[in-house]
């Protein structure tokens, strides 16, 4: 880099130090996918690298006055931010996911079992509420839920026409939400 260049990027901070928001725009501009460069070789992810570019602008803007061109260049002032900057962000997912992996093993069986149960029991719950909704809605809806099967593809499967189809799941959402106690399914029929 040409020591003009060098001159004009401390010009630059030190105006920014001042509250000059176009200056902190031309030193972004110039510098922003240089930093992000910088980011991402240590980050990899790209949207992680990106909250970390606009917090090291951050701390450009609010520390500008820290800055002094006789300890060395704006150039190596940034670039050591920048890469603090995604090292914390690094050391601080590892911190993360080490909590996580701690806090998961310390999970006591007894909530995976409660968990279980109460996931048999509303199962179970699905199971009587379809049965009492009857065919050929029970079927249709558990094609389209259970199957995932698209609307179309269940009016090839069953041999019916699509707004039958569509008819059908909309009852059945119906019936299922009354069986199941969580309306009168009338929001449904809309």
């Amino acid at each position: 880099m040409h020591e003009e260049d060098q001159d004009h990027d401390a010009a630059l901070i030190e105006r920014t130090a001042a509250g000059d928001q176009e200056a902190f725009a031309e030193l972004y501009d110039r510098w922003s996918g240089r930093l992000m460069a910088l980011i991402i070789q240590v980050l990899v992810d790209r949207a992680q690298s990106e909250e970390v570019l606009q917090e090291v602008f951050l701390e450009i803007w609010e520390g500008a006055a820290g800055y002094d061109r006789s300890r060395g260049s704006a150039r190596g002032w940034m670039a050591v931010r920048a890469r603090r900057r995604a090292v914390d962000r690094v050391r601080s997912s590892q911190a993360s996911r080490r909590r996580d992996q701690q806090w998961h093993g310390t999970l006591p069986d007894a909530d995976t079992t409660l968990q279980q149960v109460e996931d048999a029991l509303e199962a179970e719950e699905v199971r009587r509420a379809l049965r009492r909704v009857g065919e050929p809605h029970r079927s249709t809806l558990l094609l389209a839920y259970v199957a995932g099967l698209s609307h179309v593809e269940i009016s090839r499967r069953m041999g019916v026409p699509l707004g039958t189809v569509k008819s059908r799941l909309r009852y059945g959402v119906a019936r299922m939400r009354i069986e199941m106690g969580a309306g009168t399914g009338q929001e449904v029929q809309r």
